[in-house]
């Protein structure tokens, strides 16, 4: 049996949640999220909490039971608050600026490179090294992050490169010159 999917989700105030032939429709203060589910589980909507069950006990349905009910938590908490990735870019010479929508990066390379904020997603820039990217919907915005993560990956022996801010590299020695043993 799913434990995740057993929990019954929390409707906070201001947001409002829709059920209708298969899809689940949320709208807050931030945005409006839908999602449509599979015929696997039924999701229902009764005082003031949203409960996914099961139509049988296959092991599909366990686990689309705990899929789906996490991912309508998702939205409940991204039309609300709303989810946020921090990125680090870390370089001799890198830096970043906002200018409008795009974010124009500095990255070592001949030119500067430039990313377009997507529809829905926000990004903004605290100072010249940390990129916040913001949005109501997390599988957008950590697929946000991980594109601007790409346009320079951190290379191995000094560390220079765009990282989630939380995250931990690890550095390769480099040469010993000189050195005997």
């Amino acid at each position: 049996m799913s434990r995740i999917g057993k929990l019954p989700i929390a409707i906070p105030d201001g947001v409002t949640v829709e059920v209708k032939d298969n899809v689940i429709t949320v709208k807050g203060a931030k945005a409006t999220l839908s999602q449509d589910f599979s015929k696997n589980v039924t999701v229902e909507v009764k005082d003031n909490h949203v409960y996914v069950t099961r139509n049988d006990d296959t092991t599909d349905s366990n686990a689309k039971q705990g899929l789906y009910r996490q991912l309508i938590n998702n939205m409940i908490v991204g039309v609300k608050d709303g989810f946020t990735k921090s990125l680090t870019v870390q370089g001799v010479g890198y830096k970043i600026a906002k200018q409008g929508n795009k974010l124009v990066m500095n990255l070592g390379l001949s030119h500067p490179v430039e990313f377009v904020e997507e529809p829905g997603i926000t990004i903004e820039t605290p100072d010249n090294n940390t990129i916040l990217v913001k949005g109501a919907n997390k599988e957008q915005v950590g697929a946000v992050a991980a594109k601007i993560k790409d346009l320079r990956r951190v290379e191995p022996y000094h560390g220079y490169g765009i990282r989630y801010t939380n995250e931990k590299i690890i550095l390769k020695p480099g040469k010993s010159a000189g050195k005997k043993k």
